[in-house]
């Protein structure tokens, strides 16, 4: 899977790029590290959806540091900042794991979020790369779910298991995991049911879906991966702090991020949820979903 070149990804960022270029504008007038700049610096990160506690965090180590070391003009400020927005998005487990044998991705998100546009580009991804891949359609709600599921399967070359529509989604995984498990499949990956995360039905369904493939497949899932539209914002903060409540997520996937303007809500769910963002969206093409590498996301979105 390899990532854009950085080319490509400044383009796709250009919205976020161009709304965070005042800190680039920071760091080159050399001003003194009074209080007007740490004013103007809060307020281009929070207008950014760093959030503020992200904001508080990231700003009061800088400063520290700044005190430490006598800095003396913004642009030794400036380039501390850029490598501290990296190090905050860098966790362990950065890289997808697949482990086992079916190893079982759990994907989960609301709808709109672009989440079984991104199980389809994962298994083509992953086909691509000699796997072979069963997809559950385990949204049984939503019309057309598992018929927008098979065709992201013909495209990616990946078996799909359905059940009826309105059935029970459990049911599926329990037959999806079978499945593949008797197929012999190097990867499964599970498409669940996206209403509004504030129904407790939802979250209690998704719950009962890890007990299902827990049971049939000890250790698995070995991802359990949420989907979330960036242009959202703050939304999109909140729905990842109840999924993980909800799920245990391991990883993020952050779509649409060539149409917002506010790029620091990546920055900010990351360090919120302490889980790391494992791909990024941007684009609709079946090989627009890129591994995340956090220095080159911070070097795309701030550099001139």
């Amino acid at each position: 899977m390899a990532w854009f070149s950085l080319t490509k990804l400044r383009d796709a960022l250009f919205k976020s790029r161009h709304a965070l270029s005042r800190v680039e504008e920071l760091a080159r007038e050399r001003r003194p590290l009074d209080d007007a700049f740490w004013e103007e610096l809060e307020e281009l990160l929070i207008a950014a959806d760093f959030g503020v506690e992200t904001t508080e965090k990231i700003l009061g180590a800088l400063r520290e540091v700044a005190r430490q070391e006598f800095w003396q003009t913004s642009d030794q400020a400036i380039a501390r900042f850029r490598a501290d927005v990296a190090a905050f998005m860098t966790r362990p487990g950065q890289a997808l794991a697949l482990t086992g044998k079916p190893a079982v991705i759990l994907v989960v998100g609301v709808n709109g979020s672009g989440k079984t546009t991104t199980i389809g580009k994962l298994a083509a991804q992953l086909s691509g790369a000699g796997k072979r891949v069963l997809l559950v359609a385990a949204d049984t709600f939503r019309a057309a779910a598992a018929e927008q599921l098979e065709i992201w399967g013909g495209r990616a070359r990946a078996e799909v298991v359905r059940g009826r529509e309105g059935g029970d989604p459990a049911a599926v995984v329990f037959d999806g995991v079978s499945a593949a498990r008797a197929r012999n499949c190097d990867v499964c990956i599970v498409d669940t049911a996206g209403r509004l995360q504030t129904k407790v039905n939802l979250m209690e369904e998704l719950k009962k879906i890890r007990r299902v493939i827990a049971r049939e497949l000890p250790g698995q899932p070995c991802e359990t991966l949420l989907v979330l539209d960036a242009a959202t914002g703050q939304n999109a903060l909140s729905q990842a702090s109840l999924f993980n409540e909800a799920t245990q997520l391991t990883g993020l996937v952050l779509t649409k991020l060539d149409g917002t303007s506010k790029g620091g809500i990546v920055v900010a769910i990351a360090d919120r949820v302490g889980v790391p963002v494992k791909f990024i969206g941007v684009g609709e093409g079946v090989e627009q979903l890129e591994t995340f590498e956090p220095k080159a996301f911070v070097d795309a979105l701030f550099e001139n």
